[in-house]
């Protein structure tokens, strides 16, 4: 095989979907930048020697061996990211996964059931608004007829989307050959947020020196939509008092989200984050009064029913403002399988630490339709994400590197 490094295979990765003056990322689901990570992902896993299929939500399967006569051990995550997202959320878990078999193969391992790497579409949502769509496409929990339906922000629906990536609509849909392949999942993810990084790095017992930890659980979390209505007007000749501004009804419903969220956030056990990160605003002319806004809200937190006690909240502000509101999506709060958490724990060393998260990943999706899944977290110095800042050390990339091939040879073991 040819020799592929962590460094090589990232710089393929790095201009593709760059934005030069941000620096961050624009790779969205069904589009030109995804249909060449895509290819990337091919000529990689054809160059390991796997087998490479896809399923009904388009999501990429690479196999070493057959997982229809025995399920696998899958890993992997996601190459598309969200606007202007930064370089590590996603494809981290992809390029970790990549090299780990690499580095399983040159060992002469000879696994007892097979090892795949997949590559989920659309896990962020940027494009058509519910993350992590190819996951759950394939496990039910989005169906094909309100997938299909999506419309993007230029209004083109997925249906269009698959057909002018050559796709046929009629594909799209729950998968259950390609779930039955699955024995477990083991998704690698750089951190969202700065636990690793308050750890001290020498922590006893631990061998990768507080750079890599396993993920117990995915918080609740969902995403919803306010519907704010207002009247279209003159800018420059409608007086203050005679207007119907939607835009004013937005600005206070934001500091609403906010106060909600607050009054339920100790910090601590009771944590509620709430945010409105995009605005839909018609007519949209600087000159106009706005006749209507759309926005978004993200909500999730430790306990499900402070979340939902927010998100109550929220609603019925929505509602004195004379909007309407629908929720897109929603995800209960995701334990990962002990039993797989406690063996993971146990294969890495009792003195590498566990972690909580509040972002949802495929790996969430797949636990809640009940297959056997757990993370490895990596860490991230300045503990952003969803953004360019975002970054890991590249000592610490391979380090979880070193985790996945100890897991992966256990668990194929």
């Amino acid at each position: 095989m040819t020799e592929r490094t962590f460094e090589g295979l990232w710089a393929d990765l790095a201009p593709v979907g760059r934005d030069k003056h941000s620096g961050g990322y624009r790779r969205f689901a069904w589009s030109r930048e995804d249909s060449m990570l895509r290819e990337w992902f091919d000529g990689e896993c054809e160059a390991l020697g796997l087998d490479v299929v896809e399923d009904r939500a388009g999501n990429q399967w690479a196999w070493w061996g057959d997982p229809d006569r025995t399920p696998g051990v899958a890993t992997g995550s996601h190459l598309d990211s969200v606007p202007d997202g930064g370089a590590f959320d996603g494809p981290l878990g992809v390029v970790s996964s990549l090299l780990a078999v690499r580095r399983l193969k040159e060992s002469g391992f000879a696994p007892a059931r097979p090892i795949g790497v997949v590559n989920f579409v659309d896990e962020e949502g940027a494009r058509f608004g519910v993350a992590c769509a190819g996951s759950r496409l394939i496990t039910g929990a989005l169906t094909a007829e309100r997938a299909l339906g999506l419309r993007d922000t230029d209004g083109v629906t997925m249906a269009q989307a698959w057909e002018r990536a050559g796709r046929e609509p009629s594909d799209l849909g729950r998968d259950d050959a390609a779930l039955a392949r699955l024995a477990c999942f083991v998704e690698v993810h750089v951190e969202q947020g700065r636990a690793l990084v308050d750890l001290p790095r020498d922590a006893a017992g631990d061998p990768f020196g507080a750079a890599v930890a396993v993920g117990t659980d995915i918080w609740p979390h969902g995403r919803f939509r306010a519907d704010l209505p207002g009247r279209a007007d003159h800018a420059g000749t409608t007086a203050l008092g005679d207007r119907d501004d939607a835009l004013v009804k937005a600005a206070r419903f934001i500091e609403q989200v906010r106060a909600a969220a607050t009054s339920r956030d100790d910090g601590a056990a009771r944590r509620v984050v709430a945010t409105v990160g995009k605005l839909d605003v018609t007519p949209g002319g600087i000159n106009a009064i706005a006749s209507h806004v759309t926005a978004w809200v993200d909500a999730r937190g430790v306990r499900e029913d402070d979340v939902r006690a927010a998100i109550d909240e929220i609603a019925g502000r929505a509602a004195e403002l004379g909007g309407e509101w629908r929720e897109e999506s929603w995800t209960p709060t995701t334990p990962f399988d002990a039993d797989l958490v406690a063996r993971v724990h146990r294969t890495l060393g009792e003195g590498v630490p566990m972690l909580g998260t509040g972002a949802g990943h495929d790996a969430g999706i797949l636990a809640n339709h009940g297959i056997p899944s757990v993370m490895l977290f990596v860490r991230n110095p300045t503990g952003t994400s969803h953004s360019p800042e975002e970054f890991a050390q590249t000592d610490d990339c391979l380090r979880g590197v070193d985790a996945l091939v100890r897991v992966l040879e256990d668990l194929a073991s």
